[in-house]
């Protein structure tokens, strides 16, 4: 079949040779793909990885016994096609998305993994899979992904979706809608609470439309690139442009309502001053939210920052199987505009072009662009 391969560092490579994945369990999936966005994951994996990759090109991931040579892409929606004897909860036909971490609840499917047998650890018995020690994706080494013609998963990661209310380029938006309505919701974000969104990249936008889908009251998201800030405006945030004031921390306390601060901050940009700026700019007993993935370095802060108004500071990560089921009822309820979230899809390519007008595309313009979506089944253009 079709595929787009990881080699390496800066190293990947369309195939029309890609082996067929075969169901390995009686409780697994197979999913014909519609479509599939490019992550920042993948971006990162392509200039900087290997990172989720095993860093020996001979070597496995930690949770499966797979290795380099695998197809890319964690945020798809498809088709089921194929069902393992003791699949019970979908049919052939099913129209789905899929939660696509692998950890400890993974480990029944590689018997010839590395730590196959290891006990479940702490966050996995409590129902935390986010929070997996062993955390990893389907598309980042755990397995093929959806750059691809077809996968195969476990039934317990496939969602169903109505199609005639989410069609399937909305549903591959549904994975970074996910990790963003696990951020709002992990805030203990109450309705008609206000926030900051710091960053309006493909998460940072994601994040207003989640907060949108939590009955938010004031939005406002800074942004210093006119496209990502008009385009965060398009969504119903009011925007804030930090490289036009002289004192952006208090300039942005004032735009809360009270003048004091906002009840929650959400960083979506990862660098050292939005993590501070997070805090800041917060009102008394507010909640601050890494939502980033930072890079193994430090951040200064002060911490009576957070004690004198008894500050909040969290990280979040990705999402479970029920911020899917949550996205998924926002969107079908109209708590999520739909039309909004076509607004964030800035190009649609073939898998055939998926390096040089997708992945490429992005690493150089990526200030025009929010999410490209591909798809095996799109014709020439």
């Amino acid at each position: 079949m079709k595929g787009l391969l990881y080699y390496g560092n800066r190293d990947m490579r369309y195939s029309n040779n890609v082996p067929e994945p075969e169901l390995i369990d009686a409780r697994d999936v197979k999913i014909e793909v519609e479509w599939c966005g490019i992550c920042g994951s993948d971006l990162h994996e392509y200039l900087d990885g290997p990172i989720f990759f095993p860093h020996d090109p001979n070597g496995k991931n930690h949770v499966s016994d797979f290795g380099y040579h695998l197809c890319l892409g964690h945020e798809y929606s498809g088709t089921v096609t194929e069902i393992g004897s003791k699949v019970s909860t979908l049919k052939v036909g099913d129209t789905v998305v899929v939660e696509t971490t692998g950890g400890c609840n993974d480990r029944y499917r590689y018997p010839n993994a590395p730590n196959f047998g290891t006990k479940k650890c702490t966050a996995c018995r409590n129902g935390k899979t986010n929070a997996c020690k062993y955390l990893t994706f389907q598309g980042l080494g755990l397995s093929s992904g959806a750059l691809a013609e077809r996968v195969v998963v476990g039934e317990h990661h496939v969602v169903k979706i109505d199609n005639s209310k989410i069609p399937f380029d909305i549903g591959a938006l549904i994975e970074p809608l996910a990790v963003a309505w696990h951020a709002v919701s992990h805030s203990g974000f109450k309705k008609g609470s206000n926030a900051l969104v710091l960053g309006a990249g493909p998460i940072g936008l994601a994040v207003v439309l989640a907060l949108q889908g939590h009955g938010a009251g004031t939005i406002v998201c800074s942004e210093p690139a006119d496209i990502r800030r008009d385009q965060a405006g398009t969504l119903g945030a009011q925007t804030f442009n930090p490289m036009d004031s002289k004192d952006s921390i208090e300039d942005l306390r004032a735009m809360a309502p009270g003048g004091e601060g906002f009840e929650h901050t959400f960083d979506a940009s990862g660098v050292p001053s939005t993590f501070t700026s997070s805090i800041q700019c917060l009102g008394p007993h507010g909640v601050a939210v890494n939502i980033a993935i930072w890079g193994h370095k430090p951040v200064d802060i002060y911490p009576m920052d957070i004690t004198l108004q008894e500050k909040n500071v969290t990280g979040v990560m990705c999402y479970t199987r029920k911020d899917f089921e949550e996205t998924i009822s926002a969107i079908e309820n109209g708590l999520i505009d739909i039309e909004k979230i076509r607004k964030m899809i800035t190009g649609k390519v073939r898998l055939e072009d998926s390096v040089e007008k997708g992945i490429l595309e992005l690493v150089n313009n990526k200030e025009k662009n929010v999410k490209i979506l591909v798809s095996p089944k799109m014709g020439n253009v």
